[in-house]
Order: structure tokens, then C-alpha cells, then sequence
């Protein structure tokens, strides 16, 4: 059998991974070809800020840079997918190489995004790809740049701006509502301002950037709402984050903002599943269908799609939406909804916690500065467990110690 791979991201490499563990004592034959847009081995985007400052690639190549080789992967890098031929089976790269497939596994992931005029400009930079990533860092340790602007304060815009002053340059971030606002609520989201504010970061909130400038095709500014233009040495588009779906316009397969996948993450074509940044899945509180770009979800998914492509019936319970800063200087842990029909809260001495409970049950939770207990709420939140009876001690960061759920 012969199984595509599209993306070495962490959802298309645990494909490969537990396809190989699964079928190593049964005898099947499976060809796995893996295409990367990337020159590197398969690599953890959330690991790159910690390889950049120091040096380490441990974490950056969390499998071993040899990993393809050991699976027995043909493993083809700095190579894009244009095309997607469901009729015959194949997909074209863009190089014009046909490669053909039996299972198909969509796993390209995804890309930093904002929807304004000039994004694709030069010196507008993509944070999730090492490539981008490796040269914007490189102009700053040489001193060729010494400013940058990043639109959205989203967790990867905080993330980038973060990375940037620690390489010494001097960071704006702009963005039109709170920081990080899918994820907190005011005043979590304060307590991040102050401590971005307080490492040297300038923080333009409910501010609107309507376009990059361009001057023969580089990028020279940004134009506010209020008419001001603010220039710095390079951009970052960070807005929110776009499915890398565009090859896939023609193929006949359903798409949305990502591609829609059923229980066992099978798209709308026959043996083609999707996994990762531009799988459409069910939220496990909610309900809700979005993108979940997060590692904990890419793994688990790719999990699954191994175990389908094999005939097993497993099925994706649903994804998680959860976030953590690692390089803030305050933990900070936010999960789930931010809103539900109670909140419990404590504020304090620079340490909040908040418990978010609708029909006694946890839907969300944020932690700052004190982020103990924050596996025993996830825990209970994802058993959707009745916590009516001890939720006042909930908010004690001792919690969980001899008073679990059953």
C-alpha cells in the first residue's frame, strides 16, 4: 500500500510513526512517502523560539533528525504539493513530479495570517515556517534589523514579539482588541499587557492596522485606523493563522476556512484524511467546528488517521482549545471557554486563578502566575464531571490532592 504524507509537522510525522509501530510485527508492506516544504527533517514549530535563544535542537527536532530514515520514510524536502488529482490518485508537486498514492494523508499545516493589503510583501515575515523564522533571526544577530512591528496579539503574535526583544530588537505590537483574545478574558489579558510592557514590548491595543505600505514591493509601514503610519526594519503578520489549503482548490474535496473531517478525520474524498492546522474538528466542550492548531490536537489526530488508513474504528474525540506562554517571565495557562454560567476567581498578589462552570461542570479555566492544578481542571473538564460539590475549594492550588472527581 502506498501512504502520502503532505506535511512533516507533528500530525503528518505521528501518521508515519504509528503506522510503522502498528504494523511492524504484521507483515504488511506499506510505501510511506512524506513532502515537505522545508529543507530540514521534520521539526516542532512551537519548539523554535527555545532552539533560537539557545541553540539547543533537542526539542526543534523532537523525533531525532534522523527520523525519516529510521521509519523508512521517502522523505521529500523543500518540495510543495500543487495539486491534488483525486480521480487518479495522485498529487502534483511543483516541480511537475507526480507522486501516486493509495491513502492520503493532508497535513501542511498552516501559516501566520493577517488579511491586509501588502501581506505578501517583502519583509513581512512567516513565524511558523523555520525557514522564514531562521532568516529574520539571522538579519537580527547580524544587526541588520533592529525593529519590528507585529500585527495581532494573539498567542503566536505574543509568542513572535516575545522571541524579537529577547533578540534585542525593539518590538510594537498591534492589535485591535485585547491580547490574546480568543483565549482570555480582560483581565487575564492585562496581566499579560503589563508584563510585555514591563520586558520593553510596546502594546497599541484596540488599535486597527489597515495595510503594509509598499515601495517597490517591500514593506515600509503600517497604516492605522487613525491615520498614523508606523515604520520599523521588519513586519509580522500575526492575526490569527490561514490552513496552507491552496493546492487543493480544484481536487473536488469540500473546504471551508480548513478542510471539514468526519469522526475519523476522513475528508470528503475517499481515502484522504486530514490532520493538524487545517483539520476542521469538534471542539470537545463546546461542540463548536473550527480549526484547533495546537500540538496536542496535531498528535492526536495523526494518531488516528494511522489507525483508520489500518481499518481500525477508532474515533477523534474531539479537539482541545488550550494555550500556555513559555517565554512571558509569568506562567499563564488558559483553556477552554472563557465565558460559562459561573466564574470563580481569586486575584491576588500577582497570581490568578479563574474557573469558568457552566451546570457545575468546568468549561474553561486561566492561571496566572500559580498555574498548580491546571492538569487535575483539564482532567475534569474533559470528563465533563459534576464538581458541584467541593467547587469552592476549587480555586486552591492544592487542589486535586485527595479531592478528585470519581
Amino acid at each position: 500500500m502506498r501512504v502520502l504524507i503532505l506535511g512533516a509537522g507533528p500530525a503528518g510525522l505521528t501518521v508515519a510513526e504509528r503506522l510503522r509501530e502498528l504494523t511492524v510485527d504484521r507483515g504488511e508492506e506499506f510505501d510511506i512517502t512524506m513532502v515537505s516544504a522545508e529543507p530540514f527533517p521534520p521539526y516542532s514549530p512551537p519548539a523554535m523560539a527555545d532552539y533560537f535563544l539557545s541553540g539547543n535542537s533537542d526539542r526543534l527536532f523532537w523525533k531525532g533528525e534522523g527520523i525519516c530514515g529510521r521509519l523508512g520514510i521517502d522523505y521529500r524536502s523543500a518540495a510543495r504539493a500543487k495539486r491534488l488529482d483525486a480521480e487518479s490518485r495522485h498529487v502534483e508537486l511543483t516541480d511537475g513530479t507526480l507522486l501516486p498514492y493509495d491513502r492520503l494523508v493532508l497535513a501542511t499545516g498552516s501559516h501566520p495570517y493577517a488579511p491586509l493589503p501588502g501581506n505578501n510583501l517583502r519583509g513581512v515575515y512567516n513565524f511558523k515556517s523555520l525557514t522564514a523564522a531562521k532568516a529574520l533571526v539571522q538579519r537580527a544577530r547580524l544587526g541588520e534589523v533592529r525593529s519590528a512591528i507585529v500585527v495581532g496579539a494573539g498567542f503566536i503574535g505574543v509568542e513572535v514579539a516575545l522571541l524579537l526583544n529577547e533578540l534585542g530588537l525593539d518590538v510594537t505590537v498591534i492589535e485591535q482588541q485585547i491580547v490574546m483574545p480568543r483565549m482570555l478574558d480582560e483581565e487575564s489579558a492585562e496581566m499579560v499587557r503589563r508584563t510585555l510592557v514591563a520586558r520593553g514590548i510596546t502594546v497599541r491595543l484596540h488599535t486597527t492596522a489597515l495595510s503594509f505600505c509598499d515601495l517597490e514591493g517591500h514593506a515600509i509601514g503600517v497604516v492605522l485606523d487613525n491615520g498614523d503610519m508606523l515604520k520599523a526594519d521588519v513586519y509580522i503578520a500575526a492575526t490569527g493563522i490561514k490552513p496552507n489549503v491552496d493546492y487543493l482548490a480544484d481536487s473536488g474535496i469540500d473546504l471551508n476556512w480548513g478542510i471539514p473531517v468526519d469522526e475519523g478525520l476522513a475528508t470528503s474524498l475517499p481515502d484522504v484524511w486530514a490532520a493538524g492546522d487545517i483539520a476542521e474538528t469538534a471542539d470537545r466542550v463546546t461542540g463548536d467546528r473550527y480549526v484547533h492548531a495546537i500540538w496536542p490536537n496535531a498528535t492526536t489526530q495523526g494518531r488516528v488517521v494511522a489507525e483508520r488508513i489500518l481499518g481500525f474504528e477508532t474515533v477523534y474525540e474531539g479537539s482541545e482549545a488550550m494555550n500556555s506562554l513559555r517565554h512571558l517571565g509569568l506562567p499563564l495557562v488558559a483553556a477552554g471557554s472563557v465565558y460559562g454560567d459561573e466564574e470563580l476567581r481569586f486575584n491576588q498578589g500577582g497570581t490568578m486563578r479563574k474557573i469558568v462552570l457552566t451546570d457545575n461542570r468546568i468549561v474553561g479555566y486561566r492561571l496566572a502566575g500559580d498555574i498548580r492544578a491546571a492538569g487535575v481542571y483539564r482532567s475534569l473538564m474533559l470528563k465533563r464531571a459534576d464538581v458541584g460539590c467541593y467547587k469552592h475549594d476549587l480555586l486552591d492550588p492544592r487542589f486535586g490532592i485527595g479531592k478528585l472527581a470519581a
